[in-house]
């Protein structure tokens, strides 16, 4: 059967926890992305998105000014989920096939970054002050390269997310959104073939 590791992106951006929120958001700007695996040394420890670092600047913009902030989501299926929402349709016009979050930035815009440093007060100071590792989700939607496509798409219905991280032993191996499903769907790749032979003789 047809496994992750051969329909994967093997190639994919990804931040380091200890990265400015500053920098995360210059490059998902220069990128035109809405997110990344976060790593440590080679090892996955989170994911992070635009939606987390405009939230999290919100919550402790909120917080120092004496607010209760909103709690935020511990999982990454709960932040994505209006998100994937919003990103299905751009999904099914994606040229690169498989690369992780290559959906245009299209609800913040390009130029999100000149909007937060022209914005609130101490806006820019949060997002110097403040590290990946602290607006990452720690909970990670991943499967192992061996799983199969079909596996894989029964997980990504059954999450309500549209691209899942592939995993080996902790590490990073690629990436399979559903667009890199419905190629192989279409390029009858899961398509059991089965050979019929007459054990008869002729005569």
């Amino acid at each position: 059967m047809l496994k992750l590791r051969d329909i994967m992106t093997r190639d994919v951006f990804t931040v380091s926890s200890d990265m400015t929120l500053r920098r995360a958001l210059e490059l998902f700007a220069q990128r035109h992305i809405t997110g990344a695996p976060v790593l440590e040394g080679a090892k996955v420890v989170g994911v992070v998105s635009a939606s987390d670092l405009l939230t999290f600047v919100a919550d402790t913009g909120e917080e120092a000014e004496g607010e209760h902030a909103a709690p935020r989501a511990d999982t990454w299926d709960e932040r994505t989920e209006a998100e994937d929402r919003g990103l299905a349709d751009i999904e099914e016009d994606d040229e690169a096939g498989g690369t992780y979050f290559t959906e245009l930035w299209s609800a913040p815009g390009p130029d999100a970054e000149s909007q937060l440093e022209e914005g609130p007060s101490g806006v820019h100071d949060v997002l110097e002050a403040h590290t990946v590792e602290e607006a990452m989700t720690r909970e990670v939607c991943h499967l192992n390269p061996e799983a199969t496509v079909t596996a894989a798409a029964d997980y990504m219905r059954r999450a309500g997310v549209h691209r899942i991280l592939v995993l080996k032993a902790g590490e990073l191996e690629g990436i399979v959104t559903t667009m890199d499903i419905t190629r192989a769907v279409a390029d009858h790749k899961l398509s059991a073939r089965t050979y019929v032979f007459n054990s008869g003789t002729s005569s």
